[in-house]
C-alpha cells in the first residue's frame, strides 16, 4: 500500500519544490536533493508525515472533535471543499478572518445573522424594505456566506486544523497554536516546518498532489468516525442472577424465630396452668 501511495505521489508531481533562492534552511531536513534551481523533496518524508497526520486525526475524531481544512489558495479551494464534504467536517476556502478560533463567539454572531437574513428572504420580508436597504442586506448575506459558510454548523473550537500552504495560512496557525489545538500542514522548501505540529512535506502548487493528500487525510477522518461509533455502542450488562441463599436463611430465620415464639408461649402457658393446680389443691386442703 506504502509502494502504491508513494508511485501516486509521485505521479502527482508531490517531490517538485520551489526554487532555491526562495527556499528556507529549516526545510533541509525534508529535501533530497537539487535539480538545477528546484529543490527536490524527499518523498519517504513525505509519506512518514502522511501517515502521522493519519494516525492524529483519527485519534482526534474518534475522541469526539472536529478537523477543520483550510486552503484558501486557488489551486486548494475545490480539493478542501470537496474533502471536507465527503468526510463530513468544515472547511475554509475562501479567506479566513482574523478571530476565527480565537474569536469564535462572534464568528457564531455573524452566522446568526446570515440565518437571520436568509428567513427575512424566504418569508419576503426583505423584499418589503427600499430598494437600497434590500440591496445592502443581500450583499451582507453574501459577504458572510462566502467566507463562512464552511464552518457554519460549527458550534465548538475544532481538534485539529489541516492547512494547505503553511506559509499562507499562517494566521489560522497561529490561533490554533495559541489555544493549544494540534495542526497539520502541507510545507513546500519555502514554509518553515516549526509553525505545524506535523509536517508534510510536498508540493503544494500542484492540485493533483494536493487533492491526493487531502483524500488520504479525509479517510483517516473516515474512520475515526467508524472508532466514535465502536466506543460508543453499549456493552451489554451481564445479567445479574440473584442468590437463593439470603432468602433461604431470612426465611429459616423467620421459622426459627416463631419456633422460639410459640415455644415461650408454651412454657408460659404451662406454667401458668400448674400454678392453676396448685392453688386449687391448696384450697381444698385448707377447706374442712
Amino acid at each position: 500500500m506504502t509502494k502504491e501511495l508513494a508511485r501516486e505521489l509521485i505521479n502527482a508531481g508531490v517531490h517538485f519544490g520551489h526554487s532555491v533562492s526562495r527556499w528556507n534552511p529549516k526545510m533541509a531536513q525534508f529535501i533530497f536533493a537539487k535539480r538545477g534551481n528546484i529543490h527536490i523533496i524527499d518523498v519517504k518524508k513525505t509519506l512518514k508525515g502522511l501517515l502521522i497526520a493519519r494516525k492524529l486525526l483519527a485519534e482526534v475524531v474518534s475522541s469526539g472533535k472536529d478537523v477543520v481544512f483550510v486552503g484558501t489558495k486557488r489551486q486548494a479551494q475545490k480539493a478542501v471543499e470537496a474533502v471536507a464534504d465527503k468526510c463530513g467536517m468544515y472547511y475554509v476556502s475562501e479567506r479566513w478572518l482574523g478571530g476565527m478560533l480565537t474569536n469564535f463567539r462572534t464568528i457564531r454572531s455573524r452566522l446568526q445573522r446570515l440565518e437571520q437574513l436568509e428567513a427575512m428572504q424566504e418569508d419576503g420580508t426583505l423584499e418589503s424594505e427600499s430598494k437600497k436597504q434590500a440591496s445592502r442586506m443581500k450583499r451582507e448575506m453574501r459577504k458572510i456566506k462566502s467566507n463562512l459558510d464552511g464552518i457554519r454548523k460549527m458550534s465548538r473550537l475544532p481538534g485539529a486544523v489541516v492547512v494547505v500552504d503553511a506559509k499562507k495560512e499562517y494566521l489560522a496557525l497561529c490561533e490554533a497554536r495559541k489555544l493549544g489545538i494540534a495542526t497539520v500542514g502541507l510545507l513546500d522548501t519555502d514554509s518553515d516546518p516549526d509553525t505545524v505540529d506535523v509536517a508534510i512535506p510536498a508540493n503544494d502548487d500542484s492540485i493533483r498532489a494536493i487533492d491526493l493528500i487531502l483524500n488520504e487525510l479525509g479517510d483517516a477522518v473516515a474512520i475515526g468516525k467508524t472508532m466514535i461509533s465502536t466506543r460508543q455502542e453499549p456493552k451489554p450488562r451481564p445479567r445479574r442472577v440473584r442468590s437463593k441463599r439470603p432468602s433461604l436463611a431470612r426465611a429459616d430465620e423467620a421459622k426459627s424465630e416463631t419456633a422460639v415464639a410459640a415455644e415461650d408461649t408454651a412454657t408460659k402457658a404451662a406454667e401458668s396452668a400448674q400454678e392453676g393446680e396448685t392453688k386449687q389443691q391448696e384450697t381444698k386442703q385448707s377447706t374442712p
